[in-house]
């Protein structure tokens, strides 16, 4: 018993021991670290370009290779921050800078207390590479599409969309370089899939905007997405046939009289539906020699009807004295 107290005494010791020499050590380390912190160092640091006040009219190409290399002396504290994270650095369009016909030209002769500005007084800058920049820039164009949908939409039996789809807003604006903004014509959706529909849609869907085109901006990004789903139905009528262009010293006889059409509508349009609003029509001009038959053709229909079919390819006719 008392040299298993004895046991876990030692243990005890001997592990508090360890943990001041780890907490001394630590100390050391941390002493060393400020002190290290403390020294003036110089670096050169690489510092992306943020472009700013570019006026409204011009558009400056983006190049994620144009970069600052900036010599800065200065306290390791303050040297810190920039390896941390990736460091900007601002270019003003506004003043200090030259323009020519197609390009912006950064100068650090004209700009060095631009850059100075951008520091606080405790890093000096030593040096910045290279010495010129340049940018080029075009005239910004203003250019509004159309938005074209894209759906892949099975709808219930019996059912079937009233009408087209209602896309608000159902065009945008586009704003960029002429050369890019007048290749683009239309503006597609994301791909709308929807199954088994039988209630009406109202969705949102992202547009497909060009991928990698910064220099472009947009007025939209979507468009609110909304259809009427309604109950369809087959509907026939008999119509009668119009025999047109037949000479005066020609007698003709033609069967059949009247023919049949097929369509599809809504239940609401069902009723409404009548003879009167369809015309067949066969021109005699273009029957051709020997021809024995006619050609009907639909010539006026209701706009609301979907699938609309004629049963009938020809209309046989004979002519009589």
């Amino acid at each position: 018993m008392i040299s298993t107290i004895k046991s876990k005494l030692l243990k005890a010791i001997k592990n508090k021991r360890i943990n001041v020499f780890f907490l001394f050590l630590l100390m050391s380390f941390s002493v060393l670290i400020l002190l290290k912190l403390s020294n003036t160092y110089v670096n050169t640091i690489t510092f992306q370009i943020n472009k700013v006040n570019v006026p409204e009219a011009h558009v400056v190409f983006d190049d994620h290779q144009k970069t600052l290399r900036v010599g800065l002396k200065a306290q390791g504290f303050n040297m810190l921050k920039y390896y941390f994270k990736k460091p900007k650095i601002n270019i003003d369009f506004s003043h200090n800078i030259t323009k020519t016909d197609s390009f912006y030209i950064w100068n650090k002769n004209t700009a060095f207390l631009d850059v100075i500005s951008q520091f606080n007084k405790s890093v000096e800058v030593v040096n910045i590479n290279p010495d010129t920049l340049y940018f080029k820039y075009d005239i910004n164009a203003i250019k509004k599409v159309p938005i074209k949908i894209n759906a892949k939409i099975n709808y219930a039996i019996g059912y079937d969309i009233l009408e087209s789809f209602e896309l608000s807003p159902d065009s945008i604006k586009i704003i960029g370089p002429k050369v890019l903004v007048s290749a683009i014509d239309f503006i597609e959706t994301d791909t709308l899939k929807l199954q088994d529909v039988k209630e009406n849609i109202i969705t949102t869907v992202l547009l497909k905007l060009p991928e990698n085109q910064t220099e472009l901006e947009f007025s939209s990004k979507q468009t609110h997405v909304v259809a009427t789903v309604t109950k369809f139905t087959e509907g026939k009528l008999k119509i009668p046939v119009t025999i047109i262009n037949v000479p005066e010293n020609i007698n003709l006889k033609y069967y059949p009289k009247k023919i049949t059409v097929s369509y599809y509508t809504s239940l609401s349009n069902y009723k409404s539906i009548t003879a009167s609003d369809f015309e067949i029509v066969c021109d005699f001009s273009e029957v051709s020699k020997n021809q024995t038959f006619l050609i009907p053709r639909l010539t006026k229909q209701p706009e609301v009807l979907r699938h609309v079919k004629i049963n009938h390819d020809q209309i046989e006719y004979i002519i009589t004295e």
